[in-house]
């Protein structure tokens, strides 16, 4: 199996937190924490920011922009979408559109798609918009913040925090309800499609599998990722019965019926939050397609695994040496895979 090595692409970033492209273009959006997207074109980081909405986010410590996502049909119609949390500390996702000048958004464009209160505490916003396989917008959401879930909004179905959402944001305005939704005639709010999530940073599509993979931030012991079918609707990731496939708090007892477990857990002699990443499906590294990457924000080091028949296989633990604080994972139109930290893009690439 071949070595893998970093390979810086572009630095001097003010806290990155995502990476992307639309299909089939060869530049790189970067997002930037406090509120701006900056584009890398031929190995240079352009100077006039694609978008700065900086005065409307509200940003340190966990809030901030947090990332985009590019309309499947970009090319036609123009538009993404901005998950961020705004000055009161609410989460947002906000949809613009691009200028004539391609290298330009038009920071008036903005509509707003959905504000989620969350002004309890400052940490866990989750942050990842993406449009899923099946042409809706997922976000996924933080349990409120705090210690423990106080407000227990993860298992909380008359919530939206602590979950995985799904919106149809091509049918009515500012969206409709998807009908494979699991509370979509009731029972809970309908834009939800998974709960039980702690702190989800970052999920993937594996688009040839048909796998979701959802990061999960542990509370005190276990980080935890997760892999499901992508169209299993109405998911329990266990928290805050659960941390990670044990029972929360540690040493209690709990009720683990109905919930979804972790393929893969570690503790926290070996980090202390999870950075979910991709399943590789670029071209650059034939022998790693079909492998997930993922990190941890305090370790800095490059991990991987496959599933096979619903099981881990193929862990590995690849020496590249620590990337520093790995704030995200990213993608860009070609599949090749990226780590941000530092103020840095790095590119995973074979070593030789």
């Amino acid at each position: 199996m071949e070595a893998l090595r970093l390979q810086e692409v572009a630095s001097g970033f003010a806290s990155p937190v995502f990476l992307t492209a639309p299909a089939g273009d060869a530049r790189l959006f970067v997002v930037e924490q406090a509120g701006r997207i900056r584009i890398v074109e031929n190995g240079a980081v352009l100077a006039t920011p694609f978008l700065d909405v900086a005065e409307r986010v509200g940003s340190g410590g966990e809030r901030g922009m947090l990332s985009m996502a590019f309309h499947p049909r970009y090319a036609q119609n123009g538009f993404f979408y901005v998950y961020y949390t705004d000055r009161s500390g609410d989460i947002r996702v906000d949809r613009f559109r691009v200028s004539p000048d391609r290298g330009r958004a038009d920071a008036g464009s903005a509509r707003n798609i959905i504000t989620i209160a969350h002004r309890d505490a400052s940490n866990h916003n989750g942050g990842l918009v993406a449009f899923g396989p099946d042409g809706w917008l997922y976000l996924a959401t933080g349990d409120g913040g705090g210690g423990g879930d106080p407000q227990r909004n993860g298992q909380n179905p008359a919530s939206l925090l602590g979950k995985m959402l799904r919106l149809d944001v091509d049918g009515a305005e500012p969206y409709a309800i998807p009908a494979g939704n699991p509370f979509a005639s009731g029972g809970g709010r309908p834009e939800i499609w998974a709960i039980g999530l702690r702190n989800p940073w970052r999920f993937a599509w594996d688009r040839e599998a048909g796998t979701l993979f959802v990061a999960d931030v542990g509370q005190s012991a276990w980080e935890e990722v997760n892999a499901v079918p992508a169209s299993a609707a109405g998911l329990d990731y266990g928290w805050n019965a659960m941390e990670g496939a044990h029972c929360y708090p540690s040493g209690s007892t709990c009720d683990t019926s109905g919930k979804t477990l972790p393929v893969l857990e570690y503790g926290h002699g070996d980090g202390c939050s999870v950075t979910g990443g991709y399943v590789y499906r670029g071209s650059a590294m034939a022998g790693m397609r079909g492998t997930y990457f993922y990190s941890d924000f305090c370790r800095g080091w490059l991990r991987s695994f496959r599933i096979a028949n619903g099981a881990v296989t193929e862990r590995r633990h690849w020496q590249v040496g620590s990337a520093g604080n790995v704030a995200s994972f990213g993608e860009d139109a070609q599949g090749e895979l990226y780590l941000l930290a530092g103020g840095r893009v790095l590119r995973i690439v074979p070593a030789s």
